[in-house]
């Protein structure tokens, strides 16, 4: 595989991002393990996946911690989108799990706020307090995450065309079900797709896997991570927890699937034929 630059998405406010980023979901639960896992993280920024994806519900907010000893002193390298969870999100109550994030993550200011999956609380208070936070400089642009179709409609409908930045959602070879209308949903309105789980947490297996594994010389969750890559308008935020399964991560941005490779692959994760409720983990 030859060597590329990183490749990157631009938001719909003309911000630049890594395709490729760092899942942080079950970070920060051990103590033994946080050492290793700020190194993951610093060694993923240092292949240039800038991109590092957080929550204040991961760890209840042990992954943020986690992110913020990672950052320290490289700030100005990454890209930082954490989440605020739906019972947070009225108007006061987002802007204070806001803070707290900001705080545990030891910045003055999130890259990319988002909305955890819809709540209770009417779209408009949330999008009221992400207006307020944008203005302090507190959060730099925002979105949603589980979002299907006609949720992120009303979200338009609220926010107006052009605001929400991204829709996190699952998506991998065996969770295709947004291609069939959230897909290209977004990409009529230029709205990037960031895939969460994009490896199925490592439980993705089959034949066809491991036949485009040996053809490449590379491993099965390359070729699965590759396939969610292949998608220009999609970026992904596998986690990892050692500096090997990050290098083995950001070679998989490297591997280019050709048309029998997708064609096989097709044949064992089959598209969508008909509309599928939103899947989320």
């Amino acid at each position: 595989m030859k060597e590329r630059t990183m490749r990157t998405l631009t938001l719909p406010d003309g911000r630049n991002v890594s395709a490729l980023g760092l899942g942080t979901w079950y970070m920060g639960e051990s103590g033994r393990a946080h050492e290793g896992e700020v190194g993951a993280l610093q060694a993923g920024v240092d292949l240039g996946m800038t991109l590092i994806d957080t929550a204040e519900m991961y760890a209840e907010g042990g992954a943020e911690e986690v992110v913020g000893d990672a950052i320290k002193g490289r700030r100005d390298q990454v890209f930082i989108v954490s989440k605020v969870l739906p019972y947070n999100a009225s108007r006061k109550g987002t802007v204070a799990a806001c803070e707290a994030s900001l705080r545990r993550l030891g910045t003055d200011h999130i890259d990319l706020y988002l909305l955890h999956w819809p709540g209770s609380h009417p779209l408009a208070e949330t999008i009221e307090a992400f207006e307020a936070l944008q203005v302090s400089g507190k959060i730099g642009g925002y979105g949603v995450s589980n979002f299907d179709v006609a949720e992120m409609a009303a979200w338009e409908k609220a926010a107006g065309p052009g605001a929400c930045q991204t829709d996190q959602v699952l998506y991998n070879l065996s969770r295709r079900g947004i291609e069939w209308d959230l897909v290209p949903w977004a990409r009529e309105r230029m709205i990037p797709l960031m895939a969460y789980s994009p490896l199925e947490q490592g439980r993705l297996q089959d034949e066809s896997l491991d036949f485009v594994a040996d053809k490449h010389n590379v491993t099965a969750m390359q070729v699965a991570l590759a396939w969610v890559l292949r998608d220009p308008s999609v970026m992904a935020i596998p986690k990892a927890s050692n500096p090997t399964h990050v290098q083995a991560n950001r070679a998989a941005l490297d591997l280019v699937l050709d048309d029998d490779d997708l064609a096989l692959l097709d044949r064992s994760f089959p598209a969508p034929r008909r509309k599928q409720a939103l899947e989320i983990l």
